[in-house]
């Protein structure tokens, strides 16, 4: 025998089973009711956007093609006025060599090992103010020097300077030649025939032996009671000269310096 649902039951059952059938028949009915009248009009709207952005894409591959085409004119027409305009290089024609004039007189000094052989006297030429005077070469004494007088030291532009003349060869010290040079250092000088030392000034100057020119210190003293107006010392000689004591006036002179001399210095 079967299971029977109370009578009840079977009621809501069939109630609730025509409620869903009714539901489920609106909602077929509504959706078959949707409206297509503008369809249509949708579909050539879209047909038209289509057919815009074939032709905008055309369009940008004509100006992309275009742009490109311009670019590359550009650059040719660069390219061709740079090479009208930039000539080749052309190397320079090669120079002949052609010895240099040998001067007329360059002075005469004889070398040994590098070093210029002098004798116990030698001419020594003053560069600026052009004097020739006679030098005497001593090996016994370090430091150089030169005949002045009227020794003054005053400054300028913070420096020691100092104001000397000299005498101008061959007048007897009659007349002299006023400088003026910067004091480079002092030195303490000890005479044999003096008890205390005495301070003499050192200044640089340019001069020439032979066809040696250098720039060296020289003290400035008192000589007249001395043969000669310079001496040259050990700082001119170490390194540089060699003394032979059997020559005197090992050494010449350029030309143009005696010629210079001779028309009164000041070069």
């Amino acid at each position: 025998m079967g299971y029977r649902f109370p009578k009840a039951r079977t009621l809501t059952f069939l109630a609730i089973t025509g409620l869903a059938v009714a539901l489920a028949g609106c909602s077929t009915d509504r959706y078959l009711m949707v409206p297509k009248d503008g369809l249509e009009d949708v579909r050539a709207t879209v047909k038209t956007q289509r057919s815009t952005l074939v032709t905008m894409e055309e369009n940008a591959n004509v100006r992309h093609n275009q742009l490109l085409t311009d670019n590359r004119q550009s650059t040719q027409t660069i390219l061709d006025a740079i090479a009208t305009q930039v000539e080749k290089p052309v190397c320079p024609p090669v120079k002949e060599k052609v010895c240099p004039p040998i001067p007329k007189d360059t002075g005469r000094a004889d070398r040994l090992k590098g070093k210029v052989i002098v004798g116990e006297v030698e001419k020594f030429y003053l560069a600026d103010p052009g004097l020739i005077y006679t030098a005497r070469i001593d090996s016994g004494a370090e430091t150089s020097s030169i005949h002045a007088q009227n020794i003054k030291r005053f400054e300028r532009d913070g420096s020691n300077w100092v104001r000397f003349d000299v005498p101008v060869p061959g007048t007897d010290y009659e007349q002299w030649i006023t400088l003026e040079r910067e004091i480079s250092r002092r030195v303490r000088i000890i005479q044999s025939a003096a008890d205390e030392a005495e301070r003499r000034v050192v200044v640089e100057l340019q001069f020439a032996i032979g066809d040696h020119q250098q720039v060296a210190e020289f003290t400035l003293a008192d000589r007249t009671n001395l043969t000669h107006e310079v001496l040259i010392g050990r700082n001119i000689l170490r390194d540089v000269m060699l003394i032979d004591v059997g020559k005197e006036y090992a050494t010449e002179l350029p030309a143009s310096y005696r010629e210079n001399a001779e028309s009164g210095g000041n070069e």
